[in-house]
């Protein structure tokens, strides 16, 4: 197999002028994920071996700084859907936790289309400990956990303070986030639901979060 081949991608649209890296033995984008406007490439290919963390030098648009834990994720095609979401929305790290399966991983492979090679991740035996690595790392950083409880806030209510940064914390898929996890947590942020359900897969609920979060940060209420 080929060595992937990267190159910055920007929007041309004025507003928004979003940056990310496009892995090319995959396909080109032709339009950004966020607004829709035109991608143009920007600079010259790279192998990945000039990579080691991608997003961290690229330009980011109003400090929109997001961390992403997940609690002991049994299905790996889950795990390479965020992944792949992560790389669309310049997440600048997943922590891998648990159970939680990671890189290289033949299932992660295949729902993350390459995105293993072009976001960081840091694995960790419990949750408890990535949130304390995080703690330690960014002292003004907050924690969420994207959870259904009483005191949760709802998701649209969410007014994120750009320039900080954000960790977003995604739990099993039938249990939950653990209960020792929630306890270090600085608040839940629950996805409004209006059906019988009230029930998301976990993959489409990082998508919806990072999104909205990611839009807010940038200013596109």
């Amino acid at each position: 197999m080929p060595e992937p081949e990267f190159q910055i991608f920007e929007c041309t649209n004025p507003v928004c002028h979003f940056r990310c890296p496009n892995n090319l033995t995959l396909r080109k984008m032709d339009r950004c994920p966020l607004c829709g406007g035109q991608f143009i490439p920007q600079g010259r290919p790279f192998s990945n071996h000039k990579l080691s963390a991608p997003h961290k030098y690229l330009q980011r648009a109003n400090n929109c700084i997001v961390e992403v834990v997940l609690d002991n994720l049994r299905s790996t095609l889950n795990v390479g859907s965020i992944f792949r979401t992560a790389d669309a929305f310049m997440i600048e790290s997943i922590y891998l936790c648990g159970i939680t399966g990671k890189p290289p991983h033949r299932e992660i492979q295949k729902t993350a289309l390459g995105a293993t090679e072009s976001v960081d991740w840091k694995y960790f035996e419990t949750t408890e400990e990535a949130i304390c690595y995080f703690r330690n790392h960014y002292a003004d950083g907050l924690i969420y956990a994207i959870e259904q409880v009483d005191e949760s806030l709802m998701l649209d209510d969410f007014i994120p303070d750009t320039g900080k940064r954000f960790g977003l914390v995604f739990g099993n898929e039938i249990n939950g986030i653990e209960e020792t996890a929630m306890s270090l947590v600085d608040g839940c942020i629950e996805i409004p639901q209006f059906g019988t359900k009230h029930s998301l897969n976990i993959a489409v609920s990082a998508g919806i979060v990072i999104w909205e979060l990611t839009k807010k940060m940038r200013g596109r209420f």
